[in-house]
């Protein structure tokens, strides 16, 4: 599978997690930031930086993805055994 696809499989399980993937210049901030989850008012979003390589957003994704409760929701094989790659 293409990174790109990868990528995309990645934000949709993370939709259907209830978690709204959202990519942001961090370069314009003045402070040191980093891509990760976070939550608002109740409500889960994971900022990305827009300006990595699809590569390294595949990464930090699958980290935060491959702790979450994934036993009841169908993944992709493929996307499945690339979440237990980069789980701790």
């Amino acid at each position: 599978m293409k990174p790109d696809q990868i990528y995309h499989e990645l934000k949709n399980l993370a939709d259907k997690l209830s978690i709204t993937v959202i990519e942001k210049n961090f370069r314009n901030t003045g402070i040191k930031v980093k891509s990760g989850l976070c939550k608002v008012k109740d409500k889960d979003f994971f900022y990305m930086d827009k300006h990595i390589s699809v590569y390294k957003k595949n990464q930090i994704l699958a980290e935060c993805l491959a702790k979450m409760p994934l036993e009841d929701i169908y993944i992709v094989p493929f996307i499945r055994e690339f979440l237990e790659k980069h789980s701790d």
